[in-house]
């Protein structure tokens, strides 16, 4: 009798412990996360997947469209957009306004049916492959400038440039000849608030974005009449070419040639200028002495070099460009 009691209770006991395996044998555990109904992996993968997007980049030259990894790609950005050689809290700055101009134009601005963003500074902003990086620099030099560029855009990973909680349009150029300018006096329609025009110390230092353009009376009539064929200008007259209006960056935002007036951008297009930041000499030829390189508006990359060699950290070069912004992360 003893011994049957001994036996229910083995078996009570083993049905009371193995039971419950049984029922959970095939249900996915916590850590188990499901994407479009499926189950996917752990919560580790979901969150890996969260912090590494990808990207549709379009290469124009061949039209292939590549999905890419969204700090891969910008390791592509900076070092096509800014010398390995700056300063390292210059080169940090420069892939947080890459990440954010990225997110602002997927989010707001798609200029491609089928991709997010194209490889060219005209159209988006420049991207490079490592292996044509790589191979525009001196073989000695090319560990170290790449190591540069992993270092900038991994110890930024995820932050961007918010103002308000919104991501920025963060746009960027090499040189602002002494001011940035607000966009509006660029491309005309609305002004974004944190886009002001601010003074950059330091670009003096980079003579290669000063330049001069000179052109014979001919050549410019000739440029000018492809965009205005009913031009007329009197040579004689000294006051027949000459700046009207400047902006509040201190570019040149009306001129006058003959009997017509347009904009500093547009004389910027006509006859190749760097910027619109120039000044006009008018004799037996035109001179247009140009200081910077660019549109002018948001970020100079010269200007921001300058301040990180001061001893200014990415946060205070971006504050410093883009008014009333913080750095967030995605």
């Amino acid at each position: 009798m003893i011994r049957k009691i001994i036996v229910y209770i083995f078996a009570f006991v083993s049905i009371c412990l193995i039971l419950p395996v049984l029922l959970v044998k095939d249900k996915p555990t916590e850590d188990v996360v499901k994407l479009d109904g499926e189950v996917a992996g752990t919560k580790e993968v979901k969150n890996s997947i969260a912090n590494n997007p990808t990207i549709k980049l379009l290469h124009l030259s061949t039209g292939e469209v590549e999905e890419i990894d969204l700090e891969i790609y910008l390791y592509g950005v900076v070092s096509a957009e800014m010398p390995a050689t700056y300063h390292e809290e210059a080169l940090k700055t420069q892939a947080i306004v890459a990440r954010t101009y990225t997110m602002y134009k997927i989010k707001n601005e798609p200029k491609h049916d089928n991709a997010d963003i194209c490889d060219t500074s005209t159209c988006c902003q420049a991207y490079i492959t490592k292996e044509e990086r790589l191979a525009k620099w001196k073989e000695e030099e090319r560990e170290a400038n790449w190591n540069r560029i992993i270092e900038a855009v991994d110890s930024t990973k995820g932050k961007v440039i918010t103002y308000n909680g919104e991501v920025i349009n963060a746009f960027f150029h090499a040189n602002s000849g002494g001011k940035t300018e607000i966009a509006s006096n660029v491309w005309g329609g609305k002004d974004y608030p944190y886009l002001q025009v601010v003074s950059t110390e330091g670009e003096t230092e980079y003579t290669q974005y000063s330049s001069t353009v000179i052109l014979s009376k001919e050549e410019l009539l000739e440029k000018l009449k492809e965009n205005h064929p009913d031009i007329q200008i009197d040579f004689n007259n000294e006051n027949a070419i000459e700046i009207l209006e400047y902006t509040e960056g201190e570019r040149v935002k009306t001129v006058r040639f003959g009997n017509i007036e347009i904009s500093g951008v547009e004389a910027r297009q006509t006859f190749g200028l760097k910027s619109a930041n120039f000044d006009l000499v008018f004799g037996e030829n035109i001179i247009f002495n140009v200081r910077g390189y660019g549109h002018g508006v948001g970020l100079s990359q010269t200007g921001a070099n300058s301040m990180a060699k001061e001893n200014k950290n990415y946060e205070e070069i971006i504050k410093h460009f883009y008014s009333g912004v913080e750095i967030q992360n995605i």
